[in-house]
């Protein structure tokens, strides 16, 4: 099968960023193809995606490499060093060969908070393997990325439950 590899961004202010880039990954391990799983910022919560997706540990591979909320920080320092740690791994991910598909969730804030080089990111999605998919997600997609991306969807807010006072929920939120 020829596979041609695809960017794909998933962005925008409403909800279902992550959980969109969690089914892709499901599908792919569906069909035995093999996924890496980079989360940037959710931290060390434990939340039902992190379960789920231990039922597929032969072929999703995942990743926490972020300490959590970055723009609460209390250490913007470590947070950099975190987040260039983290590219080095997805990086390594992307050039090796072993994945289908790399996502790297939550990597949007990275560019947008200038924790990495927009310019360098560019460089590494633009030559990475001609079958490598790559699925970044976060709100606050550089133009240069979305310009760059093959497909992009971006999600909005029509309607939330905060809204109305109702708290993120086991099942829905995490």
């Amino acid at each position: 099968m020829d596979t041609h590899g695809l960017l794909m961004v998933f962005t925008g202010n409403g909800k279902g960023k992550t959980t969109a880039a969690l089914g892709m990954a499901m599908r792919s391990a569906g069909h035995g193809l093999g996924v890496c799983i980079i989360q940037f910022i959710k931290g060390s919560w434990s939340y039902g995606e992190l379960k789920a997706v231990k039922r597929f540990s032969d072929n999703i591979d995942f990743r926490v490499m972020g300490r959590g909320f970055t723009w609460k920080s209390d250490n913007l320092e470590e947070d950099k060093r975190l987040a260039l740690e983290g590219w080095t791994l997805a990086r390594e991910c992307i050039d090796s060969g072993k994945y289908h598909l790399v996502i790297l969730d939550e990597f949007t804030y990275l560019l947008h908070y200038k924790m990495l080089d927009l310019d360098v990111c560019l460089d590494v999605f633009s030559n990475r393997s001609p079958s490598q998919h790559v699925l970044v997600t976060g709100r606050y997609a550089p133009d240069a990325l979305v310009e760059l991306a093959d497909l992009v969807t971006e999600m909005q807010v029509v309607k939330h439950p905060l809204q109305k006072g109702i708290k993120a929920q086991r099942g829905i939120e995490f």
